[in-house]
């Protein structure tokens, strides 16, 4: 990006630089100019018209860099040319040197700038063809002034025009920075959650068991804490990836790249293991859908993750749960995750604040950035569903 900035400044420069040779070689060829349109030419030495042609037309070359020292020599030099004759173009130049001024002063100073510019000029054409070298009446000079002005104001507008636009790309570009740095905290705390939330809830059962079973069967207890382990391990990986884009450092982005690649479908299995291993009677069933990108089949995990992460809060160990990903007629992308509710010899889950919770907000973010359905209800023979529907990425889903 910089250095297409600084080509693209490179290239107005050799413009600007140009603009000045060309109005200094058309100033000093008129100062040595014959009278043949009846209007007064310039008498003087040929080194006073260069002179005064040099000022008129080569601070244009650096008008971007300091924009009002070069209007006030360019303003300067135009009423010389005009008072000495020299002059037969409405001030070019000057409205040229408006141009940056308006662009890139602040408001008040160009405002001012413009005001004395406009003054100067006027009177420059009224004394030079009504008193200096009267060439007709005071009207016409009027008139020649007019357009002066008009000339000239229109360099400063177009500049403010510029500089209005510019601010406005601008802010535009902070809110779209805004709304992009909004959506990748969404994106990165709805994957902490669904990170953590599972990890912990499988944490939390296995230190349960093991603490109700440690004298009685310390064998598993042993299982029990290496399955917290290995689940901790795995929780603590995922989050470093999570977290890893929010460092910019070299070391940071090559320890990123060492890591593993997001979860996709061919890691439902472990992701069933884990809820196993939490107590949950889990099974799976994949229909392999066919290519699927790698964001939408990072969402189809998140949501089968965080609807064992439920079934393992709400349902506990010994409840009989089934996992399906397949697709539909229509080709959309289908989610089933059912659980038959805790065995009877547990006590009933509170499941009334369960639709409120960030779980099942994140599942529906998710689907929703797809294009998709979420249902996720009790089921009427007790237990929970989740069924999530995504359309196709062949089907013009925003994937």
């Amino acid at each position: 990006m910089r250095l297409l900035l600084r080509s693209h400044a490179g290239h107005l420069m050799v413009l600007d630089f140009g603009a000045a040779v060309v109005i200094t070689l058309a100033y000093g060829s008129l100062a040595g100019a014959e009278p043949v349109d009846g209007l007064p030419v310039f008498g003087g030495p040929a080194w006073l018209g260069w002179l005064v042609a040099a000022g008129v037309g080569m601070p244009l070359a650096v008008r971007r860099r300091r924009p009002l020292p070069v209007l006030a020599v360019v303003l300067l030099s135009s009423v010389a040319a005009t008072l000495l004759d020299i002059t037969r173009d409405p001030f070019v130049a000057t409205a040229l040197a408006c141009y940056p001024v308006a662009l890139l002063e602040p408001a008040r100073r160009s405002a001012v700038a413009m005001v004395v510019t406009l003054a100067a000029s006027a009177a420059a054409v009224l004394l030079g063809e009504a008193v200096v070298t009267p060439a007709g009446s005071w009207t016409e000079a009027g008139a020649t002034a007019a357009s002066v002005c008009l000339a000239v104001g229109l360099g400063w507008v177009v500049g403010r025009w510029v500089r209005e636009r510019r601010a406005l790309a601008a802010e535009q570009g902070r809110v779209l920075a805004d709304q992009a740095l909004a959506d990748e905290r969404l994106r990165i705390s709805r994957e902490l959650h669904d990170i953590v939330s599972h990890s912990l809830s499988t944490i939390v059962v296995k230190a349960s068991i093991a603490n109700h079973v440690a004298a009685a069967r310390p064998e598993e207890a042993h299982d029990t804490l290496r399955v917290i382990e290995q689940t901790g391990r795995e929780a603590l990986a995922e989050m470093r990836r999570a977290l890893g884009v929010l460092r910019d450092d070299a070391g940071a982005a090559a320890e990123s790249a060492s890591l593993a690649p997001a979860p996709g479908l061919a890691d439902l299995p472990q992701l069933v293991r884990r809820a196993e291993q939490a107590g949950v009677r889990a099974r799976l069933r994949v229909r392999a859908p066919g290519y699927l990108p790698a964001g939408m089949e990072l969402a189809v995990y998140r949501i089968v993750q965080e609807a064992l992460t439920n079934v393992v809060k709400h349902s506990g160990a010994g409840t009989r749960c089934q996992v399906s990903v397949g697709t539909g007629t229509a080709g959309e992308i289908l989610i089933d995750v059912l659980d038959h509710g805790p065995p009877s010899w547990a006590p009933a889950p509170d499941r009334t604040g369960l639709t409120g919770g960030h779980g099942l907000l994140g599942m529906r973010e998710r689907v929703l950035m797809y294009g998709g359905s979420l249902t996720a209800e009790p089921r009427a023979g007790g237990g929970f569903v989740v069924s999530a529907r995504l359309p196709h990425p062949r089907q013009g889903a925003p994937a």
